[in-house]
């Protein structure tokens, strides 16, 4: 990045860096808070992620740090195991973070970057949105100023609702909080470039001192350690390693999903070209300094990377004078930071799980294909109603299970003559479409193997028992068929022998030569003819075609 830096990019730089300073301290200190850690690990992760990603990272524009849709992650990975000790607490984020950076690497070296795609789009929405109803539950007794204690999501919500009746809500807070979010939306609405967090963070220190909201009732943060931590490597229980690789295993494929889409949308924009395994290995480096500078996992934010480029961010030189920036102010400063209201944190975490719930994404899947809105809304449930493990596990099962419907009950159709129009088209679709006199030709849109195998047997049967003409031969257009497995070898073998006792003919159109190469290593090829396989499905209603009319001149 230096050696090819240009000076002019410095200013714009320079300015981004300050911005996101001012910006990622309150921030960092309210998903911290979410994680259930010290404050102040939060600004240890931001400073760790911003001169790793820097140094390592292939995207110039992508801003890391603590994210909102992680914390949860993280809380239900480390809480657990900590059993309310802070301290431990602390250790076993480091440790995780580490662990998880050490998966992202080995992940990005072993080139399997692409794993993330377990996770479709109507999995991730519904996952994220799932994600943003529990941080903005869990966030809501802060918020009012009183506390609560609770297992589930639904635990905590009850626990807040009988706070509330009780008469728990401190006004003082209820204002801050709802003060917060109107004004974080609020700018966030005129425009993305004026980041509303430093205003509401500000405003909210302000207050604080101005009207003694301390003694109303106001928790604030309180002192944090002065200076930057040392470089520590955090020891843990042997026994308690099995719970940290799972939680780092799923802690990676969320973090590489968020952080591998943004920094390809961002890419995309610059015009820069950004490999996904040197992502996610960046994405390891990252982590595992946020591990040794006791902090916790993290990812890509699409706020903070969008307020950036927004304010003229050029390069990776605007994280390092962010993270710059965040180190003098806990040092030169850090009696502001003790000041900031709990009430606010729980504001600014409450403003992101309105950006990490996509209601635009939900409403389109609703009207765009109901199936897949099944999906996102039972991937939502399961980490709503199951856990957040459990809904991400549940999440790729149910990505993995649609897959696999979609591949056992694929589309098959006939396919006939639109005059008009070239090719031969879905006769369903096209009711005055012309079939070809004696020939069938049918689509199968799927490799044929176990699952879908004996339907294709069917469905052959099926279509050539319900024709509205005598047929002598049927053609299989197979362009969309990319493999057959031995069961489906042994489907078609028993298509074929109940075609031969019909005396009805067989042919391929269209298919790969590689599959082609299968049904010779099974056997089929000379049961089907070599001159039985053609290239499209023009040629071989030629052939038919001029076969008949040779059988009718001979005749």
């Amino acid at each position: 990045m230096f050696r090819t830096y240009q000076r002019r990019y410095l200013r714009f730089d320079l300015v981004a860096g300050l911005v996101l300073a001012s910006m990622l301290v309150p921030q960092g200190m309210a998903y911290a808070e979410l994680t259930g850690l010290p404050a102040v690990t939060g600004i240890y992760t931001t400073i760790a992620a911003l001169i790793a990603y820097s140094v390592f990272g292939p995207n110039r524009q992508l801003v890391l740090g603590p994210d909102s849709s992680l914390a949860p992650v993280i809380a239900v990975v480390i809480l657990p195991l900590a059993a309310g000790d802070p301290a431990t607490a602390v250790v076993l984020a480091s440790a995780l973070s580490i662990i998880t950076g050490l998966v992202c690497i080995a992940a990005g070296y072993l080139r399997v970057g692409a794993i993330t795609e377990l996770l479709s789009k109507p999995i991730r929405i519904g996952y994220l949105n799932g994600i943003a109803v529990i941080v903005l539950i869990s966030q809501l007794p802060k918020a009012l100023g009183f506390s609560v204690e609770g297992g589930s999501t639904v635990d905590v919500l009850t626990a807040t609702v009988s706070g509330v009746a009780a008469g728990e809500v401190v006004p003082a807070a209820l204002a801050l909080s709802v003060g917060s979010v109107l004004l974080i939306v609020g700018l966030r609405r005129v425009s993305r470039t004026i980041p509303g967090v430093i205003f509401a963070a500000g405003g909210s220190i302000v207050a604080v001192a101005l009207f003694d909201l301390v003694d109303k009732g106001v928790k604030t943060v309180g002192n944090i350690p002065t200076g930057l931590p040392p470089l520590t490597f955090p020891g843990v229980d042997i026994d308690m390693l099995p719970a940290l690789v799972g939680g780092a295993v799923a802690v990676a494929l969320v973090s590489f999903a968020d952080t591998g889409a943004l920094s390809t949308a961002t890419a995309l924009k610059s015009g820069v070209r950004v490999d996904p395994n040197s992502e996610i290995k960046a994405l390891g480096a990252a982590n595992l300094l946020s591990g040794v500078f006791q902090g916790f996992p993290t990812s890509a934010s699409s706020s903070r990377t969008a307020v950036a480029m927004a304010v003229g961010s050029r390069t990776q030189l605007a994280g390092l004078i962010a993270a710059a920036g965040v180190v003098v102010i806990i040092v030169v400063f850090p009696g502001l930071v003790a000041e900031m209201p709990s009430a606010t944190l729980a504001a600014i975490v409450i403003t992101a799980s309105f950006a990490l719930f996509d209601w635009a994404g939900t409403l389109w899947l609703l009207r765009a294909r109901r199936s897949e809105f099944l999906l996102s809304l039972g991937a939502f449930l399961g980490v709503l109603l199951l856990g957040i493990l459990e809904g991400i596990a549940l999440a790729i099962v149910l990505s993995l299970a649609n897959f696999v419907r979609k591949s056992w009950l694929p589309h098959s159709t006939e396919l006939a003559k639109v005059e008009g129009v070239a090719g031969y088209h879905d006769r369903d679709r096209h009711p005055e479409a012309k079939v070809v006199p004696g020939l069938l030709i049918i689509r199968f849109d799927a490799p044929l193997f176990f699952a879908n195998a004996p339907r294709f047997g069917r469905r052959l049967q099926e279509m050539l028992r319900t024709a509205d003409r005598p047929i002598e031969r049927i053609v299989v257009v197979g362009n969309a068929i990319t493999d057959i497995d031995t069961t489906g070898a042994e489907i078609l073998g028993d298509v074929l022998d109940d075609l031969e006792a019909k005396n009805v003919a067989f042919a391929f159109a269209g298919l790969k030569g590689v599959v082609k190469d299968r049904l010779r290593a099974y056997g089929l090829i000379g049961r089907i003819g070599e001159g039985n396989f053609y290239p499209n499905t023009i040629s071989a209603v030629e052939v038919h075609q001029r076969l008949g009319r040779e059988q009718g001149d001979s005749g």
